[in-house]
């Protein structure tokens, strides 16, 4: 019966260690972007969930990438910092690529919105993929 739950630590220090990035990756994320997301999501605002909700499934999968592939916690957390920067830097190629983007997210334009979910979402999946060591 033991040895059933020998893995139980190590899952819950990464499973921990997974939650604790995903909030601070939530709060910095909105912090740092122009329409402050969380604020825009509190008032209603369907076009800041949409994009929010695509950063925070595309900083998952390379956290998930990494939880699966790291060698120790200290891995794992250094990982899911870089996953953290490809996804500040997926919002800026969205913000290159739509001209006006945190206004038209603000505004509600649903266009915004599912672009900088797809980009988000798209360099998600190739950050994901790469960390496969």
């Amino acid at each position: 019966m033991f040895g059933y739950v020998a893995g139980l630590p190590a899952f819950l220090a990464y499973f921990a260690t997974g939650l604790g990035s995903l909030a601070a990756f939530s709060v910095l994320y909105s912090a740092l972007t122009p329409q402050h997301e969380l604020t825009l999501i509190r008032t209603g605002n369907a076009t800041a969930v949409v994009a929010f909700l695509g950063a925070i499934l595309g900083f998952s999968l390379p956290l998930a990438s990494a939880a699966a592939n790291s060698v120790s916690l200290a891995d794992f957390v250094i990982w899911a910092l870089i996953g953290a920067v490809f996804q500040a830097i997926a919002f800026a190629v969205a913000c290159l690529t739509m001209r006006g983007l945190p206004r038209r997210i603000t505004n509600g334009e649903m266009a915004g919105g599912l672009w900088s979910a797809g980009i988000s979402l798209a360099i998600g999946m190739l950050n994901a993929a790469c960390m496969t060591y």
